[in-house]
């Protein structure tokens, strides 16, 4: 959504002026990483951005943010965290726009697909095969990447994309899709074990082939690990 959009009711000065968050989802859907992006042009090629809004005078930054990912997934527990600040000047136009951009962690298969929602086209979209993109959302969406791919290297952060039971398989998989390179097998496995961040939950996934183990991300485990010491 535009920012100023979808305000209701709500006397205009109760936003702060020339400021806006803006919120990248980031999922895994058909085996590859996507972002969840919105337009609300009726040309034939219009241009998407980054979901965001106005801030409340009497709301926090990561409030706002979390009702505007609610607005669009209908979830409210998930991982969110500050990402950067936009501000230069001319950004937005003759009055300028301050954008706080936050990053969002949605777990496979926790959203449905989105059609249109006030007007608004939602779609997710392969981080690899972006649509045209706004002013400067391309580099912003680049910049979260990054940081999604380093925070990947040193905490479990990969542990967020993925549902609450999952495979080795599905894990090294995750890491993969993020990370854009392929893993060894043997020494991924031996060293996820190593590591001792996961833990079996006790059940098995059935289906084609050999049953496959589930396991869970341990919430004691430490979370400041060295993926790359782990995943070479």
């Amino acid at each position: 959504m535009k920012a100023g959009k979808r305000t209701g009711m709500i006397d205009q000065d109760s936003f702060l002026p020339n400021l806006e968050v803006r919120v990248i989802a980031f999922s895994l859907r058909e085996e590859r990483l996507h972002v969840l992006l919105v337009s609300a042009g009726s040309t034939p090629s219009p241009l998407w951005e980054i979901p965001g809004g106005r801030i409340l005078k009497d709301q926090s930054l990561e409030e706002a943010a979390s009702q505007q990912l609610n607005g669009l997934t209908g979830l409210r527990e998930t991982y969110l965290e500050q990402l950067y600040t936009y501000g230069e000047a001319g950004r937005g136009g003759k009055d300028r726009v301050i954008s706080v951009v936050y990053f969002a962690l949605l777990p496979a298969g926790a959203v449905a697909s989105p059609a249109v929602k006030d007007d608004v086209s939602i779609r997710w979209f392969p981080v690899d095969a972006l649509p045209p993109l706004v002013e400067d959302h391309r580099e912003v969406l680049a910049y979260a990447l990054r940081r999604l791919r380093y925070k990947l290297e040193y905490t479990a952060v990969g542990f967020q994309l993925l549902p609450e039971a999952f495979t080795l398989s599905d894990l090294q998989q995750t890491y993969e899709m993020i990370l854009g390179e392929q893993l060894d097998k043997r020494n991924f496995r031996r060293r996820i074990l190593e590591a001792q961040i996961i833990e079996p939950t006790g059940t098995l996934r059935t289906g084609e082939g050999r049953p496959a183990r589930l396991y869970r991300y341990r919430p004691d485990a430490v979370a400041e690990i060295k993926a790359r010491r782990l995943f070479p």
